[in-house]
C-alpha cells in the first residue's frame, strides 16, 4: 500500500492580483501545489477593503500571502509597480510571511483559459472579475511552483 504523502509541511496560501479598482484573490495549497480563484477584493479611493482580505485571511487559515508584481515585458518595473508595492508592505499589517513574484502575463493567460472554457461550454459570460481571480489563481500556482 503506498504511504501517504508527509503534510506536515503543509501551508495555505493566498495570492492578490493588485488592480486599481479590484484586487483578484485565490487560494493555494503547498501539499497539492494547485490554486483556485476565490473572487476579487475592491480597490479605490480609500485603498483596498482590508476588512474583506482579513476574513479570507481568517476563513482559508493563510499562512503567507503571495502578489504578483506587476513589470513590463522587458522586466523592468511598470507605473503601478509602486502601488502594488505599497500594498505589499500595508499587508504586514496582519503579520504573515509576504511574498512578490512576476505577474508577467498572468491576466491575459486567465483572459485566455476563460474563453477557451467558455467555447468548450464550460463557463458562462466572462468578467473583469473573473478574469482578475484567474489571474490570482495563476499567481498563486506560479508561486507554488518555484516554492515547491
Amino acid at each position: 500500500m503506498p504511504a501517504t504523502p508527509d503534510s506536515s509541511g503543509h501551508e495555505t496560501i493566498l495570492a492578490f492580483d493588485f488592480g486599481l479598482r479590484r484586487i483578484g484573490v485565490a487560494v493555494g495549497q503547498t501539499v497539492t501545489g494547485s490554486a483556485s480563484p476565490l473572487g476579487v477584493v475592491s480597490n479605490g479611493m480609500e485603498g483596498p477593503d482590508w476588512n474583506r482580505i482579513e476574513q479570507l485571511i481568517k476563513e482559508w487559515g493563510a499562512a503567507r500571502l503571495v502578489v504578483g508584481l506587476p513589470l513590463h515585458v522587458d522586466g523592468t518595473r511598470s507605473d503601478i509597480s509602486a502601488l502594488a508595492e505599497k500594498f505589499v508592505a500595508e499587508l504586514d499589517r496582519f503579520s504573515l510571511p509576504v511574498a512578490t513574484i512576476d505577474e508577467r502575463y498572468s491576466s491575459a493567460e486567465a483572459e485566455q483559459a476563460l474563453i477557451a472554457a467558455r467555447k468548450h461550454g464550460t463557463r458562462g459570460r466572462i468578467s473583469r472579475e473573473a478574469i482578475d481571480a484567474a489571474a490570482a489563481s495563476l499567481i498563486a500556482e506560479r508561486w507554488l511552483r518555484n516554492e515547491r
